[in-house]
């Protein structure tokens, strides 16, 4: 029997937000359309993690609470993340998922929060001014709709490296000055596109795609090392 894609939802039972999960169970359904299985493991407060075992990382959004849970336990992760990530491997991030990829998050009271550091992005909260409503994006997989509810200003502290994932039409996206939504970094998307995002059939389609190439190069590359 061929071996399932792999998924690793990072804390699905804390981050999992205005259906932010949704985006795993399209990804599902269109790889089995194409003929794959998957399995989806939740990795939480204090569970041991490999990201290269995977095929495809996922990180949903959360409340101000869980988000500082979540950050307190995500560090010991840190250095796989970031393995993966630069290898060029696909993950997709929503929301407080995005924002933990940065440096810092500022919060209201203003608190800091250390999040992992990995890209140069940072987040200040404003919750005076929140942004929420219906949103309307290009992409380089064509246009996009989504919903956005969050208080997070993300701006980029290298804009060689990081690259916008769509162009604002309607709503705020990053933050209200930059008329950007998310980020891309080689095969890593974040954005603030609840709704699910994924329920764009043409971003799915691409990110699906990704999945299916790694999983076939972390196939070959398990052949390669029995062989060896």
């Amino acid at each position: 029997m061929a071996e399932p894609i792999k998924i690793a939802y990072l804390y699905e039972d804390l981050m999992n937000t205005y259906g932010d999960s949704g985006d795993v169970k399209i990804l599902r359904f269109l790889l089995k359309q194409q003929g794959y299985d998957t399995t989806v493991t939740n990795v939480s407060l204090g569970d041991d993690f490999d990201a290269n075992d995977y095929d495809f990382l996922f990180f949903g959004g959360g409340q101000d609470f869980e988000q500082t849970v979540v950050a307190k336990d995500l560090q010991r992760h840190r250095e796989t993340i970031k393995d993966y990530i630069e290898a060029g491997k696909p993950m997709l991030c929503i929301c407080g998922g995005y924002q933990f990829l940065g440096t810092y998050y500022k919060m209201s009271d203003g608190t800091v929060i250390k999040c992992l550091n990995i890209l140069p992005l940072h987040t200040v909260f404003k919750a005076d001014a929140r942004m929420i409503g219906d949103t309307k994006f290009i992409t380089q997989f064509g246009p996009a709709q989504a919903f956005e509810n969050h208080s997070g200003r993300t701006y980029f502290d290298d804009q060689d490296k990081l690259k916008p994932f769509g162009t604002m039409i309607e709503g705020y996206g990053n933050n209200p000055d930059d008329h950007t939504e998310g980020m891309r970094y080689k095969n890593v998307i974040g954005s603030y596109s609840h709704g699910p995002l994924l329920k764009n059939l043409n971003i799915a389609e691409g990110i699906m795609k990704l999945i299916i190439q790694n999983h076939q190069d972390r196939l070959a590359h398990s052949k390669e090392a029995v062989m060896a």
